[in-house]
């Protein structure tokens, strides 16, 4: 089985991810994108051998969101 990614369906994830994380949030895109990739979620996410770009956006919303509630 391969590692490899199709990075234009990754980069359109993240994209996704993010929308969902600015909403869930209430911030602004730009803000979003800043918290997501300053994230160990995202750090995992962007690795392929963890399998995570299989997961639900929801999921790794949440798991963003269980990252930020640890971090404060």
């Amino acid at each position: 089985m391969s590692d490899l990614v199709n990075p234009t369906l990754l980069q359109m994830k993240y994209s996704r991810i993010i929308c969902l994380l600015a909403k869930a949030l209430d911030i602004s895109i730009p803000d979003a994108m800043d918290v997501f990739y300053r994230s160990e979620t995202y750090l995992n996410l962007s690795e392929p051998k963890n399998h995570l770009h299989n997961m639900g956006d929801l999921y790794l919303v949440d798991e963003l969101l269980l990252e930020l509630q640890r971090g404060q």
